[in-house]
């Protein structure tokens, strides 16, 4: 079982690799969904948000914009939380 203070440790790591991408585009759609979004995420969820961390930022991006479809299955419920953070943020 994972403590509260690991939770927190990994909070903070999973919202320093969104806002630190490479790009200013990747950190603003990931950094702003990790700001308002990691504090309500349990162990599961975060773990699948650190997986799709691991992906190129053209396959993320082109997920989130409905491009393409993500093929790990795990990772559906995040790209589908993305997509209607920033359709209900932009509008």
């Amino acid at each position: 079982m994972t403590s509260p203070d690991q939770m927190e440790s990994e909070r903070k790591r999973l919202r320093f690799r969104s806002w630190h991408r490479g790009t200013r585009e990747m950190d603003l759609l990931l950094g702003r969904f990790a700001d308002s979004h990691l504090d309500a995420f349990d162990g599961g969820t975060l773990r699948a948000y650190a997986a799709l961390l691991e992906q190129p930022d053209p396959d993320i991006y082109d997920w989130i914009c409905g491009r393409g479809e993500c093929p790990e299955r795990e990772l559906h419920p995040i790209i589908a939380a993305l997509t209607e953070f920033h359709s209900s943020t932009s509008s």
